[in-house]
């Protein structure tokens, strides 16, 4: 592994799987997914570059913000097309904004959730009341 220059470092992928904690076996699915293209050895071994990790570490961020592979493909584009940054903003604001809808309207209906239950709660709570009330009376 080169260390010299940041942006010529090199990864085994039993190293990238470590730093970044995934798996090994991820690593490969998003390469199968042309989401990461790493270089090959003479021996056919992959050699992953500052770029594929930087890459892998978008992928996590989406997942993270619960994206789509398909949705994180368009954003950040394939490893072997040449996808221009200003279409990789707008795809990404385009699916932000649809995220941040997606959560407002879970916000709700979980507002509405938490005092239906309440709601319930408390009529339970005052029926519990008066049965004990009316059993006392018995």
């Amino acid at each position: 592994m080169s260390r010299s220059n940041p942006q010529n470092e090199t990864f085994q992928i039993s190293e990238l799987a470590a730093q970044l904690d995934m798996s090994p076996h991820t690593i490969r699915f998003y390469e199968d997914k042309g989401l990461i293209s790493p270089q090959r050895t003479a021996g056919n071994q992959r050699v992953y570059t500052a770029r594929d990790r930087a890459r892998l570490k978008l992928i996590l961020r989406g997942k993270r913000f619960g994206f789509t592979l398909d949705e994180i493909a368009e954003m950040i584009g394939m490893a072997d097309t040449g996808m221009n940054e200003i279409d990789q903003i707008e795809k990404s604001i385009s699916y932000g904004e649809e995220k941040l809808e997606e959560i407002r309207k879970r916000k709700e209906e979980l507002e509405l959730l938490e005092k239906d239950m309440m709601s319930l709660h408390d009529s339970l709570i005052q029926r519990r009341k008066l049965l004990l009330q009316k059993k006392g009376k018995d």
